[in-house]
């Protein structure tokens, strides 16, 4: 059901009146930045190109409830419950914590692991869904120094994270070739920080490669991409970093029936558009 305007607002302010929830920036003003509110804006137009500090653990706890009421829970919690994730996302949250990119599953060794970038998650968590091969998606965040990032937090900004998507395909029936073709298939690659609708650090697209092959077929499909385009691609090509799985909600999103609760298909080789917001 759409959440009203006035509701949204009313959240939002309630959470930005609760000091304890941020830092005060230089100067003694606190301003709100359109990246923080740029999931909140699907619901509500918000606008505002003001900046606001976070702190760097825990800082966005104001805004984590705010989403909590907005997508239906967990988003206040404290620290994301990992081991109530569904699989893969407990051995990618124990991979992260050790520090470790997986190259395979550690459950699964036959199945490949690799990450993406492509604005909002939930859309990129459906495409890959979709793609034969590949087994097992989970979105989370990516490509940031900070440890157990949360929702608010990323949304924020101030991680140096990514949305993602980790994607577990098989080999022998899906080449990483085809995950390339189906991320610069959904991607406006030159776009700068931001898909569609979504700005900010936290949409940046990119691939993120765990193997050398990766990066070699990856870097060719880059140059082959380029010759299309006038404009430098700005897509992300970097060695991945751990991966952090978000929170359980975030998990299949769209395919649960997203914004509107109208499901939308991830039978294998569906072609339907992927509504982004559900």
């Amino acid at each position: 059901m759409k959440v009203p305007r006035t509701t949204v607002t009313t959240l939002i302010a309630a959470a930005i009146s609760s000091a304890s929830a941020f830092s005060m920036p230089a100067g003694g003003r606190s301003f709100v930045s359109r990246a923080v509110f740029t999931k909140a804006s699907k619901f509500a137009d918000f606008s505002s190109n003001r900046s606001m500090a976070f702190r760097r653990r825990g800082g966005a706890t104001g805004l984590n409830m705010i989403f909590g009421n907005l997508f239906g829970g967990g988003a206040a919690a404290a620290k994301i419950d990992y081991a109530g994730l569904d699989h893969p996302g407990p051995e990618l949250a124990t991979a992260a914590e050790a520090g470790k990119v997986l190259v395979t599953s550690d459950r699964d060794s036959n199945l490949q692991v690799a990450t993406f970038a492509a604005g909002c998650f939930w859309g990129a968590q459906l495409l890959f869904d979709r793609v034969p091969g590949v087994a097992y998606t989970a979105v989370g965040y990516t490509q940031g120094p900070e440890e157990s990032p949360l929702y608010g937090q990323v949304c924020g900004g101030s991680t140096g994270h990514t949305e993602g998507v980790v994607v577990y395909y098989d080999p022998s029936v899906c080449q990483y070739k085809s995950l390339l073709e189906a991320f610069f298939g959904f991607v406006d690659p030159t776009t700068v920080n931001g898909q569609g609708n979504d700005f900010g650090t936290q949409y940046r697209t990119g691939v993120y490669f765990h193997t050398p092959e990766q990066e070699a077929a990856a870097k060719e499909y880059f140059e082959e991409e380029q010759t299309k385009y006038r404009r430098q691609i700005a897509s992300e090509l970097k060695p991945a970093m751990p991966f952090w799985p978000a929170e359980k909600y975030h998990q299949q999103y769209l395919e649960k029936g997203g914004r509107f609760g109208s499901a939308q298909s991830a039978e294998k080789g569906c072609t339907d558009k992927i509504r982004c917001y559900g």
